[in-house]
């Protein structure tokens, strides 16, 4: 049997593009070499940009939705705002999250094939071939890379890095009463290295504590984890995870497509530079990916994220550069009424970087700050 779309992988892009090209009535397999449901190391926050994309398909399974933000500069200058008409951010456990994506794809009409891995493609004029780790190959007219950035289609494709990031996370369990005390509030510190920052997100009877920096500062960045967990008063619990990664974020000149091969989230190297959202970036990516290879306008994937994904991204990396230099402005920039409006905005999906870097007033604060 020839498919007309592959999907490797089987994340937020990959069932994303599995839904849209199986709704658009192509033949479609999704490869995942894990199993649903499966912990995967994320913050889990969903801003409004992905929950309207993910709202669309699947009742999101909310564990909290948050609606005060406390901010702190490397444990200093606490303060605490409250959006006053309601949520922010809705946050989410990624192995029931996927695992609904993945029963939306299944409902569209794709196929999902578990504990397969993949080992390599390969291209001909009829299409593309996989070679699946058990020796066997899966032929289909076109691929959707979609399996992380150190993954199989990411180096097929030769996706190039401009940025990359270590996280590190615990998810802690809480007795009841700091889940009262953390209910429906994050925590986000600015952190002592270069472009870092700390969060604390709260999902029911646990908490979801990370810290992210540039990758080179491993025993640094542990060292802050450390650190933040203690001041937080966190450090007896026994976590239930811990865990760490590298996020990717592609160059500018980096291809999105080799032949019958698209790369869409991770895989492509496609998240917000300042904040490392990705959540965001794989659902959109992935439903521009899978509709293209349903259509057979592979160009047209390219065409789309130039326009919709890569100027948010181009916006972030101005951001970042100005973060980096300046972390004390932007914590007293967010306690402002303006500063707290264009966050709140963000978070509800309002507008995007690059939007508000069209503002006048900010594009001279950020040349200001260098």
């Amino acid at each position: 049997m020839i498919w007309d779309v592959a999907v490797i992988g089987a994340g937020p892009a990959g069932l994303s593009a599995a839904f849209a090209a199986a709704r658009a009535g192509a033949r479609t397999v999704v490869l995942e070499k894990s199993a649903h449901p499966r912990y995967k190391t994320c913050g889990g926050g969903l801003i409004g940009t992905s929950l309207a994309v993910a709202a669309a398909r699947i009742d999101v399974p909310a564990d909290d939705r948050v609606e005060r933000v406390t901010f702190t500069h490397d444990g200093r200058r606490e303060f605490t705002r409250r959006y006053r008409p309601g949520q922010l951010v809705t946050m989410v456990r990624r192995e029931e999250f996927d695992d609904r994506l993945r029963a939306a794809a299944v409902g569209a009409g794709a196929e999902i094939r578990q504990r397969v891995a993949v080992r390599g493609l390969e291209q001909d004029p009829d299409g593309v071939r996989v070679r699946l780790a058990d020796g066997s190959e899966l032929r289909a007219r076109s691929a959707v890379g979609a399996d992380g950035s150190a993954g199989v289609t990411a180096r097929r494709v030769g996706v190039r890095y401009a940025q990359v990031d270590l996280g590190l996370e615990l998810e802690l369990p809480i007795p009841p009463p700091l889940q009262d005390h953390w209910r429906g509030r994050l925590l986000l510190d600015w952190g002592p290295l270069p472009g870092s920052y700390a969060w604390v997100f709260p999902k029911g009877d646990r908490l979801t504590v990370g810290v992210i920096a540039g990758r080179g500062e491993g025993e640094r960045t542990r060292r802050y984890l450390r650190q933040f967990v203690e001041r937080l008063g966190l450090a007896g619990l026994e976590p239930v995870h811990d865990s760490g990664h590298l996020t990717r974020c592609r160059s500018a000149d980096s291809p999105l497509r080799h032949g019958r091969v698209l790369v869409a989230g991770d895989a492509a190297g496609l998240l917000e530079p300042w904040t490392r959202e990705g959540i965001s970036f794989a659902l959109r990516s992935g439903t521009l990916a899978g509709t293209a290879a349903a259509d057979g306008d592979l160009d047209g994937y390219v065409r789309a994220v130039h326009e919709h994904l890569v100027p948010p991204m181009r916006a972030g990396f101005r951001i970042l550069a100005a973060f980096t230099r300046h972390p004390g402005v932007f914590h007293a920039a967010v306690a402002t009424p303006p500063g707290w409006r264009a966050f709140t905005a963000f978070c509800r999906g309002e507008t995007s970087f690059d939007r508000t870097l069209e503002r006048r007033s900010v594009r001279a604060a950020l040349a200001l700050l260098g």
